[in-house]
């Protein structure tokens, strides 16, 4: 593999990519549309860069897939770093071409692996998954409004909202299952993750759309990619409690619930949760090990290709 030494900054908004080119010190500015995108990619193809953007939501959806599809290697940086690495540099000052040239500065420091090229059906897979979520959201704070209510006009209101959503959650889900079994490869991967205790038909959902390095890395760092893995807090004399942090919320969340489950109905992972609660008397800490110990399994029976046992 070829280390690329020409980094290009560019930093998202919803209508324009702002850019910096390291090595021809260059700034430009470009509409975030099809045609301009596409012209892009062919120029940095034919010059080798590397392109580093900061995550933006849906906003570099389109520059992601033509960069992937013309061969241009990538990574998105989580915003919070690349905010950091400015202010360390001593930069208080914001705008967004002084953003894209501290992205291409950032590339050519730190000089990260190319992100996977994105996969569509696992994108439709998140963009349904996020919807269903905020459906049963709003179906939650409904539900609460109705344990609040006296009026039985608002009452009826209310219990009329509440049916509307849970037919429209059951549609969103028959609509995920389909997409599921639509794919062969997608469809055995989540027939092989709800072998495992407390893996149902959603949580499988998201483990697939939401962590597509399962199966591909070490115990260690999918831990870290989920929000699982304790960081020391130590300081001279002190020695803090260790603390998970970061991570991709909706999948901790998910593998959280699923915990729950298996520390109730698996004997394996019954016992190891009682141990840990015998030895630290603390039930959450030992429901998130819980979680870690399943994500590890998980991410070893995508490896191996191989049911629970």
């Amino acid at each position: 593999m070829t280390i690329p030494h020409r980094y290009v900054g560019c930093d998202i908004c919803k209508h324009h990519l702002d850019l910096y080119d390291a090595t021809a010190k260059r700034h430009w500015r470009i509409a975030n549309d099809a045609a301009a995108i596409k012209t892009l990619a062919a120029e940095l193809a034919a010059t080798g860069a590397f392109l580093i953007m900061e995550a933006t939501g849906g906003y570099d959806r389109s520059l992601r897939h033509t960069l992937a599809a013309a061969g241009v290697g990538f990574r998105r940086i989580n915003p919070m770093m690349a905010r950091r690495f400015a202010e360390a540099r001593g930069a208080r000052a914001k705008t967004d071409a002084l953003d894209a040239r501290m992205l291409a500065d950032f590339g050519t420091l730190f000089r990260p692996a190319a992100d996977p090229a994105p996969d569509a059906k696992r994108e439709t897979l998140t963009a349904l998954a996020r919807r269903r979520d905020q459906l049963v959201a709003m179906r939650a704070a409904e539900k609460t409004r109705l344990k609040e209510a006296e009026d039985p006009a608002v009452k009826d209101s209310l219990l009329e909202r509440i049916s509307l959503l849970d037919s429209r959650i059951r549609r969103l889900e028959q609509t995920i299952q389909a997409r599921l079994k639509a794919d062969a490869d997608i469809a055995a991967q989540a027939r092989l993750l709800q072998t495992a205790p407390g893996i149902g038909p959603v949580a499988a959902t998201i483990l697939i759309a939401l962590m597509p390095e399962l199966g591909r890395t070490s115990p260690k760092r999918i831990a870290a990619l989920a929000g699982l893995a304790p960081y020391n807090r130590d300081s001279g004399r002190r020695q803090g409690s260790r603390a998970c942090s970061g991570g991709r919320t909706r999948v901790r969340r998910a593998l959280y619930m699923a915990a729950l489950a298996a520390a109730r109905t698996c004997p394996r992972m019954q016992r190891f949760y009682l141990r840990i609660v015998e030895r630290t008397g603390a039930k959450k800490p030992a429901l998130i090990a819980v979680a870690r110990k399943l994500l590890t399994c998980l991410n070893a029976m995508i490896r191996d290709q191989k049911a629970w046992t």
